[in-house]
């Protein structure tokens, strides 16, 4: 496993690492979150399974290309005024197929969590034969009545960044304390160890704002993912106080013939105890489609 950058056009580079061998299946990673926010034990656990695992910092993230221009305050997004450079999800999944281009893959599984399930979803409306099967995590439609955070994330959202890396450690200990997933124990250490090693990656937190912008200037996709084609599996936990449960019904319901697993005391993360759930779920449906579609 060798870090490696990818000029993927427009101007943007993403870092990306690879795993294992067999069809592609690629790993797009949440709002503000690096690559390793996929752990490699993780990724490693898809490997074993025959996959060609993919895992990439997106846009204003990690060792991928951050944006220069000012990202917006809260304010500018409650009134949705933005910087003539700011991008949206359209933008960042043409970042993703750029990615697909220079590792010279016609198409991919893809698996996105959260902004990531965002991404892989626009990816699979705008450029369908680019996915082979699409898994949504955690994620929504961003319809304004699903998926919404509780107003209690919001406070936390809008508390000042870590500007050492301790304090982001422990910022990110409050953050999961209180947005993961409460019917499994509380890795500590793990978390501060992810949110260390995101520190000595990128301590910038300017790109968060940039993609919460993005996701928010993106509006409400539900008649976009009508269009999606791509066998697609969503997973949602019954905790996530970030993403409202609703917001996998939402995506669900949007794309036609989509199937909903829900995962009881899963927040939003992915907590260890339910790694080999959700092994077996992304294994499963990848597996199973590729031999529909050769059958």
């Amino acid at each position: 496993m060798t870090e490696r950058v990818a000029e993927v056009g427009r101007g943007i580079s993403l870092a990306y690492e690879e795993f294992g061998t067999g069809e592609a299946l690629v790993l797009v990673a949440g709002l503000g979150q690096q690559m390793h926010s996929w752990p490699t034990p993780f990724c490693e656990g898809l490997a074993e399974r025959g996959h060609r695992v993919i895992r990439f910092d997106n846009r204003d993230e990690g060792g991928s290309t951050h944006l220069g221009f000012r990202p917006p305050g809260m304010g500018a997004i409650l009134r949705r005024r933005w910087s003539p450079e700011q991008y949206d999800l359209t933008d960042m999944a043409a970042d993703t197929v750029g990615l697909l281009d220079v590792l010279d893959l016609a198409d991919a599984h893809l698996v996105g969590a959260s902004m990531g399930g965002m991404i892989a979803q626009t990816v699979a409306a705008l450029h369908p034969g680019r996915v082979r099967t699409l898994t949504s995590i955690m994620s929504t439609t961003g319809a304004r009545r699903a998926g919404r955070p509780a107003l209690s994330t919001w406070l936390l959202m809008a508390g000042r960044p870590g500007r050492t890396r301790e304090a982001a450690q422990d910022r990110a200990v409050r953050m999961f304390r209180h947005i993961g997933s409460h019917g499994y124990p509380f890795d500590e250490a793990w978390v501060r160890e992810l949110a260390g090693q995101g520190w000595d990656r990128d301590p910038s937190s300017a790109g968060v704002a940039r993609q919460l912008g993005a996701i928010v200037r993106s509006g409400d996709r539900t008649r976009l993912l009508a269009s999606v084609t791509a066998p697609t599996l969503v997973i949602h936990g019954d905790r996530d106080r970030m993403v409202h449960p609703t917001g996998g019904v939402a995506t669900a319901r949007a794309i036609d013939g989509a199937r909903l697993e829900t995962i009881p005391g899963m927040g939003h993360d992915l907590p260890r105890g339910a790694w080999p759930r959700l092994l077996d779920l992304i294994d499963s449906h990848a597996t199973q489609r590729s031999t529909d579609a050769t059958a």
